[in-house]
């Protein structure tokens, strides 16, 4: 691959690769170092793609084997992030804004088939592809996170519902007062 190619790849597909990078290590810096090693890889990589979706699916993969190395290694296991409240969401729309800390809560196999299937755009049997992994388990992947997702959501009203029952009665206490 020249130059050229990686630049209209990587101008095509960094917003991809970064955000797949970031669902995964959670810190924009690691991200960014794993969006690097990934172009890298395309780079060195000799075998040519038959067609943008070829190259898109192998950089996902790429991606997610690189975050999983950089989450396994011994330098990442040893020191301290500094601020997790640098974290960027991988979400631009509106309403998807406020599902950000559910999806980011999900183990990285759901968060990934999430981001795939809602973000992307990409089929169950095209994610099972791009995953390595049988059809029937992504399935299961995408039905596990959206009970989770819809748990965490119920949940989080029923807590809104009660703190807002608590603080109703406390100020009719005090008005009694």
């Amino acid at each position: 691959m020249n130059r050229e190619e990686l630049s209209k790849s990587a101008a095509a597909h960094r917003d991809t690769v970064f955000r797949v990078a970031l669902g995964y290590v959670k810190n924009i810096h690691d991200a960014d170092d794993v969006a690097q090693n990934v172009f890298m890889k395309l780079y060195r990589h000799e075998k040519g793609f038959v067609s943008s979706e070829s190259e898109k699916a192998w950089l996902i993969r790429v991606t997610i084997n690189e975050s999983k190395d950089l989450l396994r290694s011994s330098w990442k296991k040893n020191r301290d992030d500094l601020d997790e409240s640098l974290v960027v969401p991988f979400f631009e729309k509106g309403d998807d804004f406020e599902l950000y800390d559910y999806v980011v809560s999900l183990k990285p196999k759901y968060r990934t088939v999430i981001y795939l299937h809602y973000y992307e755009g990409y089929s169950t049997k095209e994610i099972s592809s791009i995953l390595k992994m049988p059809q029937s388990t992504v399935t299961t992947q995408l039905s596990r996170a959206r009970k989770q997702l819809k748990e965490s959501i119920e949940n989080q009203s029923r807590d809104e519902e009660n703190e807002f029952l608590w603080h109703y009665c406390a100020e009719r206490e005090r008005a009694k007062v």
